[in-house]
């Protein structure tokens, strides 16, 4: 997807523990249009550049993993949850 001209960049510095877990979690952004490459590149020294349609991605991901955690929790052992996730 090409950005247009009134299209905002965000530029956001995700760098420690929420750039391990963000690239753990890369296999979920296959339809992003290149967003799991380029998380996949991102060191976590300067910002990284997302767009709208990058965020809602990220936020999706986000969204099914705390569902699945949830569900986890509710029908597995936490030791389990650990384990799995």
């Amino acid at each position: 997807m090409k950005p247009l001209s009134g299209d905002y960049r965000h530029k956001l510095l995700i760098s420690g523990a929420e750039l391990r877990e963000l690239k753990k979690h890369t296999d979920s952004m296959v339809e992003a249009f290149g967003l799991d490459r380029k998380i996949e590149k991102y060191q976590g020294t300067r910002p990284i550049t997302l767009y709208r349609w990058d965020l809602e991605c990220l936020m999706d991901v986000i969204d099914r993993l705390c569902l699945t955690r949830r569900f986890l929790q509710w029908t597995v052992s936490p030791v389990a949850v650990q384990v799995l996730i």
